[in-house]
């Protein structure tokens, strides 16, 4: 059977939804999004709103709904209340029937679910795009939450991605914005993304990654797998019994004392980013559970983000810079880590960033500011021509679903001043961790191994040099401009040596008789004299002169 009419479908669909949105003020917010606009772009100034355009997503089908989710990390591509409405899409789909539940658990585990589970709910928890969760108890009592992946959905995924990717190349050769916003990179890192919560195994070791580097947090839950009853369509993990934390109620807000929690979740979220370099990237409210024992569970870890070494650095220097409302620092950092080209005004950059920071002077977690300010920057720096890492799109979605989950548990936490808190600990510890012995040894291998090459590499350069055939790169801004230069240079030096060989042979040919006198003297002698004097005042006249003109013209 041929697939051309299923990629003319799929072709249909996406143009379908182009030609809706192409003249939207999307688009047009998209292309040209001033930062002085954002009061402006409220929902209403959208002939299609952002709701109409999450509705329209999650109808396009899964691979649309995790574009969607991504895009709500992307503040440098989407109008702010897209971004609010994106980071609320939630795939909320149609539940696969049971018997196929049943057939799919079964071959993944190699038996019966009577067999493996003492009872297993045949009506599911939740149903999300890629798989869905069922509620179930081992032979041991224990219970546990098994998620199951949809059929035949990897397959969907890649038909739609090379769909996606065939129309992002062809936009990207042929229209700026494309190139500007790089389209084809966005697309590579939702096929990244996708690929990777398709194996439910790396999600598996994701959860005790992230279990054993948050062992320390008491009231932090990570659910554990349990490994008999896990493969790459099959995840059984931990049942863990707790409700949405932005579900709490007013009245429980106020009668409860949520700060040291609260404290102990964003300590553990910075030492994810600065210390471990594992982060559970995807921390909305449904990810982030109350338990009936005060506790909070955090789950779903398809997604993660990892940052090296280099990376966990800058985003600790950005994070102190932010907590001391240094705007100039703030800068500094974006732009160390950040790609950009001399067209670029740094100073106006610098200017608008430092604006921002003061303006969050005073912010506490009901004001959310902390990621939407790490937002605003990346905003600013697309806006300005600079290349950030996409990390810190990535830190920006975590700390805005940090700030929704902070504002409520304890809307007057300043998550700043926390930051300036931990920031110490986090440190000794980052320090402490690089002293480990094994790094030691690592340093005393790279040293063993400089010490063993230095005489070869020595001695390579002295044989160079005895042959005359040491070179030296000289990266030069103008090249032409530079050997002119030393041209110009050489001649001059060339003249005031024939100049001064001219003095001084005519003083010699004045002790030489001559019939040929000049004013007395002998005749060539006083020529030779003659020429000295005007060499030297030609040179004179363009060293004063002509040197300075160039100079002033510099």
């Amino acid at each position: 059977m041929s697939v051309l009419p299923d990629n003319l479908d799929r072709y249909r669909k996406f143009i379908s939804f182009m030609l809706k949105y192409w003249q939207s003020d999307l688009v047009r917010n998209t292309t040209s999004n001033a930062m002085e606009d954002e009061e402006k772009n409220k929902e209403e100034d959208f002939k299609q709103t952002p709701k109409e355009l999450v509705e329209d997503l999650k109808n396009m089908g899964p691979t649309y709904i995790k574009m969607g989710q991504l895009l709500s990390t992307r503040p440098d591509l989407l109008p702010e209340p897209y971004l609010k409405e994106l980071a609320t899409l939630q795939d909320d789909v149609a539940p696969i029937p049971y018997e196929e539940v049943r057939k799919i658990v079964e071959e993944e585990i190699g038996t019966r679910i009577s067999k493996a589970f003492d009872t297993f709910d045949e009506e599911p928890l939740a149903s999300a795009s890629i798989g869905q969760v069922h509620y179930a108890t081992l032979r041991s009592r224990q219970p546990v939450a098994v998620k199951i992946q949809r059929p035949g959905i990897k397959k969907q995924f890649l038909e739609d991605l090379d769909t996606l990717r065939e129309l992002a190349d062809l936009a990207v050769r042929h229209t700026a914005t494309a190139r500007k916003y790089s389209f084809d990179h966005v697309l590579e890192e939702l096929s990244r993304i996708v690929l990777y919560e398709l194996n439910y195994q790396r999600e598996a070791q994701n959860l005790k990654t992230l279990g054993r580097n948050l062992s320390e947090f008491r009231d932090l839950i990570v659910p554990q797998p349990i490994d008999d009853y896990c493969t790459g369509k099959v995840l059984t993990m931990e049942y863990i019994q707790g409700k949405k934390i932005t579900s709490l109620s007013p009245l429980k807000q106020l009668e409860v004392d949520y700060s040291p929690l609260v404290d102990q979740l964003v300590e553990a979220y910075l030492q994810q980013i600065i210390n471990d370099g594992f982060v559970h990237a995807d921390p909305h409210p449904g990810n982030i559970q109350f338990t009936p024992d005060a506790k909070i569970a955090l789950i779903d870890l398809g997604m993660v983000a990892k940052f090296t070494p280099q990376m966990q650095e800058n985003i600790l220097q950005l994070l102190i810079a932010i907590s001391n409302t240094d705007g100039a620092e703030t800068a500094k950092v974006l732009l160390e880590m950040s790609e950009y080209n001399e067209e670029t005004d740094l100073r106006a950059f610098r200017k608008a960033i430092n604006d921002i920071i003061m303006e969050s002077e005073h912010s506490t977690a009901k004001d959310m500011q902390t990621g939407r300010l790490v937002i605003q920057l990346n905003r600013l720096s697309a806006e300005s021509g600079i290349h950030i890492p996409v990390e810190l799109n990535i830190l920006g979605k975590i700390l805005l679903n940090m700030d929704q989950i902070v504002a409520v548990l304890d809307p007057d936490f300043d998550l700043k001043k926390a930051i300036q808190k931990h920031v110490s600990t986090i440190m000794q510890s980052k320090f402490y961790e690089e002293l480990k012995p094994e790094n030691f040894f690592t340093m005393l291998l790279q040293s063993k191994k400089l010490a063993e090459n230095a005489p070869a590499r020595l001695n390579k350069i002295s044989e160079n040099l005895a042959n005359n055939n040491f070179k030296i790169k000289i990266e030069a801004i103008d090249e032409k401009r530079v050997t002119d230069g030393f041209q110009k240079v050489a001649n001059r030096i060339t003249l005031g040596l024939i100049i001064a060989a001219m003095i001084i042979g005519a003083a010699m040919l004045m002790q030489v008789p001559s019939e040929f006198m000049i004013l007395g003297y002998p005749g060539l002698a006083m020529l030779f004299f003659l020429l000295a004097a005007l060499g030297g005042i030609y040179l004179s006249y363009i060293i004063i002169f002509k040197d300075e003109n160039l100079n002033n013209k510099d």
